[in-house]
């Protein structure tokens, strides 16, 4: 049975599509005495303060985090060390540190060092999110019927886990527990190559923008559009996150790459009994997700 969370104090390391999403849902839902959001430019500050996100707006790690008890870091992967190496002596006893990143094992290995004894560090990912970035982006029904995924170590404590279990069912989130290898590995084929994919064909259709004269903008179909939605995503988080997770990226692109290698050869050979094979396997694919509310 979960319980309704309430924090006396929560910091909002990053104000971004998800943690803007969650200031607006914790300050709805009256889930926390005061939130605390920080960010390292004045303009984002200045966005956060006329959405009125939070109480309290700085741009200093240390004033906020102190005294929080639950510290959420929706920052790119790569800097999550050293604001880790930052907070980590400003934490108080019996915190709880998560975040909302798309890569766990990296994280868990940039934030632990840092940690002192008696703060929890539970990592979590919110699967959820738009095209969209910074304060103006969120909304706090981005989390309805998604899937969060947390991956806590063997030996974190089962009142934190469960304290942030609680915390994403409130939001409205289905909540699974991962090895964080594991789920790295998953997220390479359901997220991360797919945006590589989306990210390498816009590309290239930009560099054939001079040849076609910008027919390639101007005939735009549905599925091209698509693509274009997905690399519209935020460009430093996503470097960070196929940098983070190299390896399991690495190993799905190249299983990718073979079976692009046999669809090539049955265009090739006019093979359309292979072809329409996988069609009807994909258009399965996608009627179970709609079937599961995950579209």
């Amino acid at each position: 049975m979960t319980r309704k969370p309430h924090f006396k104090r929560v910091a909002l390391i990053g104000i971004g599509l998800i943690n803007s999403s969650l200031a607006r849902l914790i300050q709805r839902d009256k889930l926390a005495d005061s939130v605390i959001s920080f960010s390292r430019k004045d303009e984002t500050l200045d966005e956060a303060r006329s959405l009125n996100l939070s109480h309290e707006y700085t741009n200093d790690l240390r004033v906020a985090v102190h005294n929080a008890d639950l510290i959420i870091l929706g920052i790119p992967v790569g800097a999550i060390s050293s604001v880790a190496k930052v907070i980590g002596p400003a934490l108080k006893k019996g915190a709880i540190v998560t975040d909302v990143g798309s890569v766990k094992r990296s994280v868990i290995e940039d934030v632990s060092p840092y940690m002192p004894e008696g703060v929890h560090l539970v990592p979590g990912h919110p699967v959820a999110g738009t095209e969209h970035s910074g304060p103006s982006a969120g909304f706090p029904g981005l989390f309805e019927g998604r899937w969060c995924i947390l991956t806590p170590e063997k030996d974190t404590d089962n009142v934190a886990i469960e304290i942030i279990h609680d915390f994403w069912i409130h939001a409205g989130m289905q909540v699974d527990i991962m090895d964080a290898n594991h789920h790295d590995q998953v997220l390479a084929i359901t997220s991360h190559l797919p945006h590589l994919i989306a990210y390498n064909i816009v590309g290239t259709a930009y560099d054939l923008e001079a040849v076609t004269e910008r027919e390639v903008i101007k005939y735009a179909a549905g599925g091209f559009r698509d693509f274009t939605r997905i690399a519209a995503s935020d460009p430093t988080m996503w470097r960070d996150v196929f940098l983070s997770n190299r390896e399991a990226v690495l190993e799905m692109l190249g299983r990718f790459t073979e079976d692009l290698a046999s669809l090539q050869r049955a265009i090739r050979w006019g093979d359309g009994d292979t072809l329409e094979e996988l069609f009807i396997k994909t258009r399965e694919i996608r009627r179970s997700l709609i079937d599961a509310k995950q579209v």
